[in-house]
């Protein structure tokens, strides 16, 4: 019987371990911008061309390298990084493996150009499926000059799973931010499509954040530095006012290295504990400085995961280190939460702006403040329950039975009673009497069968999103002009999103025109938005829920409906009055789809009688 294992050829198992490596454009950046910064870089630039898929390149002035030492790079597990195992733990350099180049080489086209200060010329080598193409001399500036191109042109199956531009370069942008936050002392640019995105100067880690986010967030930030003989900790912290909806701007470094930490962001979200609104995050940008040898990021190719060897110590110092930074700059709980309804101040009824106090019309417009805290909430509610007890008591002591309410006390059950409707079709048939709210989350409707228990916030959401689509289509926004236009400042990375997408969300209502670097003039915004107090706010979230929604491979259109109507729905914990709440549920049960939000959240559940009746024993 012969043999059936064999060697593989390099060819293939370079292809095999660029599966691990290069999984899109992005890994390539990161490789590539990691090499220049272990070469000594002071300048990086990065020249980016269709998402990547066209072209990768990578130039800096590090140290360069020699003929031989460039050959050698496009060899697996040729690295200048590491001699012995013992080297694994002692790891200060962002890459180690020796398995980048060759990956690359194995999925791409590749050109590198290289040269030593103390060579009078350079060495060019051209790359494609792991074959050397070509290897000459060549006249080139001290560093490297590394080209890929035509990313995975021999892998049809794997350039086929890429997703959209969009989201490609999402990931590149995401990958040159955080090397760019880990090393400020470094010069770095980027330049997507011919266009520059980022020009960041070197200096300190405040003025790199800024050139990153933009000058918008240097208010937020509240600088956090501990030390002790375990660890270095430093970085910024955002103010708790300023914490937004998304995740974005939250990244850990260990040793300068980016990494992805569920433990560690838990242990953030400790130390703002009573300083945040429901499903807000904030800002922060840490660093923590600690003995390799105490840590492992031998752990994942991707080299985002560490194994710490005392995770629970950096959980509790990172956690009072926060909250004492936070108290150094007289930060404390705030009873009123300001509640951000930029985009929140709609009429359910007609999708005009109303104010609070024209309720009998069906209409609402979102308060702009939450003015009681969970705690005084539930004060109100124990007293307002005892009174109501009470009350139910003395009438049962004084035997006056003909005047007892037929249901109990509004605290302590529904707020109201229906008539005896069926669902129809076409819609929810109007109650003689309002429907009830409960625990300023659900509404509580009766039908025949037993009675529906809507989700206000998924149901307006499933409102907003088809309305919004129909806008789309048939591009009958209506837009609220301004006396005085507004003005965003957005990060480089949000100013080029919003340029892709402007024309669409001009066509949802809004006039916004770009002013020139990152600045964006409002000039309008759509009718029912009027009365939102802070444009910048709204566009700041709406192109925060649009990145979210890239992952998920939507077209254009379907990604800024559902945008626009997560940003603009009513929120869990708002208190409706009855007649915004029929309007609600007409809307809804008028819609296509009434059963699911777009995000796939229930908007209602049905609840039968005959499971009541069982839940209680009849």
């Amino acid at each position: 019987m012969t043999d059936v294992i064999q060697l593989l050829p390099d060819a293939i198992a370079n292809q095999i371990a660029a599966g691990e490596v290069i999984q899109r454009p992005a890994s390539v950046v990161k490789e590539l911008m990691e090499n220049a910064i272990d070469a000594g870089a002071t300048s990086v630039k990065l020249i980016v061309k269709e998402a990547g898929r066209a072209l990768i390149q990578v130039i800096d002035n590090g140290s360069g390298m020699s003929e031989t030492d460039a050959r050698l790079s496009f060899e697996r597990h040729a690295t200048s990084k590491i001699r012995r195992a013992e080297d694994l733990f002692d790891i200060r350099t962002m890459g180690f493996r020796g398995e980048a180049l060759a990956s690359i080489a194995a999925v791409a086209q590749v050109e590198m150009r290289t040269r030593r200060a103390a060579d009078e010329l350079g060495t060019r080598i051209v790359i494609e499926d792991s074959e050397v193409k070509l290897q000459e001399p060549c006249q080139c500036p001290v560093g490297t000059s590394l080209s890929v191109k035509n990313l995975f042109y021999n892998v049809p199956a794997r350039r086929n799973f890429l997703k959209s531009n969009s989201v490609e370069t999402r990931h590149i942008l995401d990958e040159f931010q955080r090397i760019a936050l880990a090393h400020p002392e470094v010069f770095f640019s980027l330049h997507h499509n011919n266009a520059e995105i980022f020009h960041l100067p070197a200096g300190n880690l405040r003025q790199r954040i800024i050139g990153v986010f933009g000058n918008h967030c240097n208010k937020k930030l509240v600088p956090i530095i501990e030390e002790t003989e375990a660890l270095r900790l430093h970085g910024f912290v955002g103010k708790p006012e300023y914490a937004r909806k998304t995740r974005g701007e939250q990244l850990f470094f260990v040793n300068n290295r980016f990494i992805k930490s569920g433990y560690l962001q838990h242990a953030v979200m400790g130390a703002y504990e009573e300083l945040l609104q429901p499903d807000h995050y904030p800002l922060f940008v840490i660093f923590i400085e600690i003995d390799p040898a105490r840590i492992d990021v031998n752990v994942h190719p991707t080299k985002q995961e560490i194994k710490f060897e005392d995770e629970r110590l950096i959980y509790n110092y990172l956690k009072v280190s926060i909250r004492h930074a936070l108290g150094r700059h007289s930060i404390t709980p705030t009873l009123d939460f300001d509640d951000d309804t930029s985009m929140a101040s709609v009429r359910i009824g007609t999708g005009t702006p109303l104010q609070r106090g024209s309720s009998e019309s069906g209409a609402f417009t979102l308060p702009s403040k939450l003015n009681r805290t969970e705690d005084n909430a539930e004060t109100q509610r124990e007293q307002s329950n005892l009174k109501n007890w009470e009350m139910l008591y003395a009438k049962l002591a004084t035997g006056d039975s003909e005047n007892l309410p037929d249901t109990l006390p509004t605290s302590l059950t529904v707020e109201s009673e229906w008539t005896d409707t069926n669902l129809p079709a076409g819609g929810a048939q109007q109650p003689h009497k309002a429907p009830a709210q409960l625990h300023g989350m659900y509404i509580i409707s009766q039908i025949k069968s037993g009675f529906l228990l809507i989700d206000q916030q998924a149901a307006h959401e499933r409102i907003l999103y088809e309305q919004y689509l129909r806008i789309l289509d048939e591009q009958t926004a209506s837009t609220q002009q301004r006396l005085f236009p507004g003005t965003v400042d957005l990060a480089p990375a949000e100013a080029a999103l919003l340029r892709e997408i402007i024309d669409e969300i001009n066509q949802l209502g809004f006039d916004i025109q770009e002013f020139g670097g990152n600045t964006f003039l409002i000039h309008g915004v759509p009718a029912e938005l009027a009365d939102a107090a802070n444009e910048g706010l709204l566009i700041e979230e709406l192109l925060a829920r649009y990145r979210d929604n890239l992952d998920l491979k939507l077209d254009l259109r379907d990604n800024i409906a559902r945008a626009m109507a997560k940003s603009a729905a009513i929120k869990r914990g708002q208190i409706l009055e009855p007649a915004e709440m029929q309007s609600l549920i007409d809307r809804l049960f008028a819609c296509e789809l009434p059963y699911k939000s777009p995000a796939g959240r229930n908007c209602f559940i049905t609840f039968e009688l005959e499971e009541l009746e069982k839940r209680f024993g009849l």
